[in-house]
């Protein structure tokens, strides 16, 4: 669910190269992007009913795990300290939420 809504909002990045409206809507990138939202927010529906909310919710910050390393492989984004440092954060607040 948060790998799937990463790459949805990296579709919508390139899709967002060209905000001219009848070339946004002539872009694939625009409906990758929408369906994979879509498609994350079924699976995230489906997940709730099967776990706690206060254990699905922190998870979703996995989103932001996935966003900043999609963001260094695929759009050449810089890692910086303060970057990886608050991945490494994020990563631990969702083991010590998830184990509890």
């Amino acid at each position: 669910m948060t790998l799937l809504g990463s790459v949805a909002s990296w579709m919508l990045k390139l899709a967002s190269r060209d905000l001219v409206p009848t070339h946004l809507l002539r872009d694939w990138h625009l409906y990758a992007g929408g369906t994979g939202y879509l498609c994350a927010a079924l699976i995230n529906i489906w997940v709730l009913r099967h776990m706690d909310l206060s254990v699905v919710l922190p998870m979703t910050a996995l989103t932001y795990v996935w966003t900043l390393i999609l963001a260094r492989l695929f759009i050449g984004e810089k890692l910086n300290a303060r970057k990886i440092a608050g991945v490494a954060a994020i990563l631990g607040g969702v083991v010590l939420i998830a184990t509890m």
